[in-house]
Protein backbone atom coordinates (compact mmCIF):
# COMPACT_ATOMS: atom_id res chain seq x y z
CA UNK A 1 0.00 0.00 0.00
CA UNK A 2 1.39 3.39 -0.95
CA UNK A 3 0.66 6.37 1.24
CA UNK A 4 0.14 9.89 -0.06
CA UNK A 5 3.38 10.94 1.67
CA UNK A 6 5.39 8.34 -0.28
CA UNK A 7 4.02 9.39 -3.67
CA UNK A 8 6.55 11.50 -5.52
CA UNK A 9 3.92 13.76 -7.12
CA UNK A 10 2.08 14.54 -3.89
CA UNK A 11 2.12 18.16 -2.79
CA UNK A 12 0.96 21.46 -4.25
CA UNK A 13 4.38 22.29 -5.65
CA UNK A 14 4.29 19.19 -7.88
CA UNK A 15 0.69 19.43 -9.08
CA UNK A 16 -0.03 20.54 -12.60
CA UNK A 17 -3.59 21.68 -11.84
CA UNK A 18 -5.28 23.76 -9.15
CA UNK A 19 -7.30 21.59 -6.75
CA UNK A 20 -10.87 22.60 -5.88
CA UNK A 21 -12.13 21.49 -2.45
CA UNK A 22 -15.68 20.14 -2.43
CA UNK A 23 -17.81 17.29 -1.10
CA UNK A 24 -19.36 15.17 -3.83
CA UNK A 25 -20.63 11.58 -3.87
CA UNK A 26 -19.89 9.52 -6.97
CA UNK A 27 -20.25 5.89 -8.05
CA UNK A 28 -17.07 4.13 -9.12
CA UNK A 29 -16.09 0.81 -10.67
CA UNK A 30 -12.94 -0.95 -11.75
CA UNK A 31 -12.22 -0.97 -15.48
CA UNK A 32 -13.28 -4.65 -15.53
CA UNK A 33 -16.74 -3.73 -14.23
CA UNK A 34 -16.52 -4.62 -10.52
CA UNK A 35 -18.08 -1.97 -8.30
CA UNK A 36 -15.80 0.01 -6.02
CA UNK A 37 -18.81 1.49 -4.23
CA UNK A 38 -19.24 5.18 -3.58
CA UNK A 39 -16.48 7.74 -3.46
CA UNK A 40 -16.74 10.85 -1.30
CA UNK A 41 -14.73 13.26 -3.40
CA UNK A 42 -12.85 15.84 -1.33
CA UNK A 43 -10.64 17.50 -3.96
CA UNK A 44 -11.13 17.73 -7.71
CA UNK A 45 -8.99 19.19 -10.48
CA UNK A 46 -8.69 18.96 -14.27
CA UNK A 47 -6.26 16.06 -13.88
CA UNK A 48 -7.43 14.07 -10.85
CA UNK A 49 -9.18 13.72 -7.52
CA UNK A 50 -8.74 12.73 -3.91
CA UNK A 51 -11.60 10.83 -2.29
CA UNK A 52 -12.68 8.64 0.59
CA UNK A 53 -13.13 5.13 -0.81
CA UNK A 54 -15.21 2.25 0.63
CA UNK A 55 -13.11 -0.43 -1.07
CA UNK A 56 -9.34 -0.90 -0.67
CA UNK A 57 -7.62 -0.29 -3.99
CA UNK A 58 -4.07 -0.79 -5.21
CA UNK A 59 -1.72 1.65 -6.89
CA UNK A 60 -2.19 1.51 -10.68
CA UNK A 61 -5.76 0.11 -10.50
CA UNK A 62 -7.82 1.44 -13.42
CA UNK A 63 -11.05 3.05 -12.18
CA UNK A 64 -14.08 4.68 -13.84
CA UNK A 65 -15.92 7.34 -11.83
CA UNK A 66 -19.34 8.74 -12.74
CA UNK A 67 -19.02 12.45 -11.91
CA UNK A 68 -22.24 14.45 -11.75
CA UNK A 69 -22.25 17.16 -14.42
CA UNK A 70 -19.15 15.69 -16.11
CA UNK A 71 -20.00 12.06 -16.91
CA UNK A 72 -17.86 8.95 -16.71
CA UNK A 73 -14.17 9.63 -16.20
CA UNK A 74 -11.47 6.95 -16.34
CA UNK A 75 -8.19 7.13 -14.53
CA UNK A 76 -5.47 5.41 -12.51
CA UNK A 77 -5.12 5.11 -8.75
CA UNK A 78 -1.82 6.77 -7.79
CA UNK A 79 -2.06 6.07 -4.05
CA UNK A 80 -4.35 4.50 -1.44
CA UNK A 81 -4.02 5.07 2.32
CA UNK A 82 -6.33 5.16 5.32
CA UNK A 83 -9.47 4.73 3.20
CA UNK A 84 -8.56 7.49 0.73
CA UNK A 85 -7.35 7.41 -2.85
CA UNK A 86 -5.53 9.74 -5.17
CA UNK A 87 -6.58 9.24 -8.78
CA UNK A 88 -5.12 10.69 -11.97
CA UNK A 89 -7.55 11.04 -14.89
CA UNK A 90 -6.74 9.71 -18.37
CA UNK A 91 -8.19 12.89 -19.94
CA UNK A 92 -8.51 16.43 -18.56
CA UNK A 93 -11.98 17.43 -17.37
CA UNK A 94 -13.74 20.68 -16.49
CA UNK A 95 -14.06 20.37 -12.69
CA UNK A 96 -16.57 23.24 -12.58
CA UNK A 97 -19.04 20.95 -14.37
CA UNK A 98 -19.34 18.92 -11.16
CA UNK A 99 -20.44 22.07 -9.29
CA UNK A 100 -23.26 22.99 -11.68
CA UNK A 101 -26.84 22.30 -10.55
CA UNK A 102 -28.30 19.04 -11.77
CA UNK A 103 -31.74 20.58 -12.47
CA UNK A 104 -32.41 21.58 -16.06
CA UNK A 105 -35.03 24.16 -15.24
CA UNK A 106 -38.52 24.70 -13.96
CA UNK A 107 -39.95 21.57 -15.58
CA UNK A 108 -37.74 19.46 -13.27
CA UNK A 109 -39.23 21.04 -10.14
CA UNK A 110 -42.47 19.51 -8.82
CA UNK A 111 -45.40 21.95 -8.74
CA UNK A 112 -45.54 21.93 -4.93
CA UNK A 113 -41.96 23.28 -4.82
CA UNK A 114 -42.47 26.05 -7.38
CA UNK A 115 -42.93 29.61 -6.12
CA UNK A 116 -46.48 30.81 -5.69
CA UNK A 117 -47.42 33.31 -8.36
CA UNK A 118 -48.50 36.55 -6.74
CA UNK A 119 -51.97 37.71 -7.70
CA UNK A 120 -54.89 35.73 -8.96
CA UNK A 121 -56.06 35.65 -12.55
CA UNK A 122 -58.65 38.36 -13.13
CA UNK A 123 -57.94 40.03 -9.82
CA UNK A 124 -56.78 43.65 -10.02
CA UNK A 125 -55.69 45.98 -7.31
Amino acid sequence: MTSPDEHEDNGPQNRGSKRDSLFLLAAARLEGGDSVGRLRIRNLSETGLMADCETPLAKDDKVIVDLRGVGEVSGTVRWFADGRIGMEFDQRIDPQGARKPVSKGREDVPSYLRPIVSGRPGFRR
